[in-house]
């Protein structure tokens, strides 16, 4: 299994070379894609919690390949249990193996193997972060402006509902066009929860594709907005708002009532909804121990191993599946369109307003919490900087976490009925 000589390596290399030139092209490319992200993690440009584990990853996957013979190839390589054919392979993991013998086999051999079986397969881990992003959400500011953050979420839902169509009319069947349509929603444990369901067998790249794109939203939505809405508009000071105290009691209240009806309504993602307004109750309870745990190594931790997980799947072999070049073209247009939704939602409020709310609020109805809120404040900063929208960009921003989630569980609950 290891290299006797330099010999063995640069007849391994040569073979690749000459057999498959387009894995060797497409590994060349991801570790430097890695390396891209490794650093624009480090300059903040895309977010580092994620970003950096995640190119680290990429890079070792790509970059440490064994060549073996067949017979070993046989018993350590995760690509010969999908094909049978390949003698190179890693020693990180296997996604989706079948057999429970090959199983065991791996979780012994592939050391991030044990984390992605118990933990990245069955959704856990999209479950572990959805407990800390709901103990970081404030749900006061949605409902100190709730019709407006809500429809301002639902305008920048765009992408997720125009996105299925044309998925598939491009050849997808129900279940991946609802799983690629999720990235609209801006959310990765979604995205990742609905493919695990509904699109078992293209969720690696799904979900890759959705973490990726992800990351480009804080760098590349400040240009959306710039294009759509003239400076002037960007400059409009909201009126003070009237003071409206939510209390601890109507948070929990709104929590408990959030949970119940939507898992009587989607109970297919009600491990999700539970994630999700599990955060609220402790948050007003004052447990702090509780929050302290989720908030700090649960959050954090299920972070990290999601982004280096995310990108030990980003292997060559595994990301030049032919139907992966839709799925590129369909997560940017999903994410493009719900940032125009956004916006338009925005301009609606705007004149409905009488011209006075700031049309920029709109891009945070996208869920990338706080990435898309932060990313408004900072783009209305730069031509008015005595203005301020971040209240209402949070409260969009969360409700745009309720409605990715509800569109999670209207597809992982609808698309198995209507496919039977």
């Amino acid at each position: 299994m290891h290299f006797s000589n330099l010999l063995d390596l640069f007849q391994g290399i040569t073979t690749l070379i000459e057999s498959e030139p387009l894995i060797l092209g497409g590994r060349i490319g991801l570790m430097m894609l890695g390396m891209a992200l490794v650093y624009f993690g480090k300059k903040g440009v895309l977010e580092p919690l994620l970003m950096i584990p995640m190119g680290i990853g990429m890079i070792a996957v790509n970059a440490g390949v064994l060549f073996l013979d067949p017979t070993t190839a046989a018993a350590v390589t995760e690509t010969t249990f999908v094909e049978g054919t390949k003698v190179h392979g890693t020693l990180f993991m296997a996604p989706l193996v079948q057999q429970p013998d090959n199983l065991i086999y791996l979780m012994q051999v592939n050391f991030l193997q044990p984390i992605f079986t118990f933990a990245f397969s069955n959704g856990l881990i999209a479950c572990l972060v959805f407990m800390g992003i709901g103990v970081l959400l404030d749900v006061g500011f949605l409902l100190a402006r709730p019709f407006l953050s809500m429809f301002l979420a639902l305008g920048a839902e765009l992408g997720t509902v125009a996105v299925f169509p044309i998925a598939i009319a491009l050849g997808l069947n129900p279940g991946e066009a609802a799983s690629i349509a999720m990235v609209g929603g801006a959310d990765g444990p979604m995205v990742l929860f609905t493919s695990l369901t509904l699109a078992e067998h293209l969720f690696v790249p799904i979900t890759v594709v959705a973490y990726l794109y992800l990351g480009l939203t804080y760098g590349g939505y400040p240009y959306l907005i710039r294009f759509l809405i003239p400076a002037k508009l960007r400059a409009i000071k909201m009126p003070p708002r009237k003071a409206v105290k939510i209390t601890a009691d109507e948070k929990l209240a709104f929590a408990v009532v959030g949970c119940a009806v939507l898992c009587l309504l989607f109970p297919s993602a009600a491990p999700l909804f539970a994630s999700l307004f599990l955060g609220g109750p402790l948050l007003v309870s004052n447990k702090k121990y509780f929050v302290a745990v989720i908030d700090g190594p649960l959050l954090y931790g299920a972070t990290l191993f999601l982004g280096l997980l995310l990108g030990v799947l980003c292997e060559a072999s595994t990301i030049l599946n032919p139907k992966v070049l839709i799925l590129l073209v369909l997560g940017i247009l999903a994410l493009l369109l719900s940032g125009v939704g956004g916006i338009c939602a925005g301009f609606i409020a705007y004149y409905v307003s009488g011209r006075k709310i700031n049309p920029v609020i709109g891009i945070a109805g996208v869920s990338c919490v706080p990435s898309t809120a932060k990313v408004a404040q900072k783009e209305v900063s730069k031509v008015a900087p005595d203005v301020l929208i971040l209240p209402e960009a949070l409260g969009a921003s969360i409700s745009g976490v309720i409605t990715s989630a509800i569109f999670t569980g209207i597809f992982v609950t609808l698309i198995p009925l209507l496919t039977k």
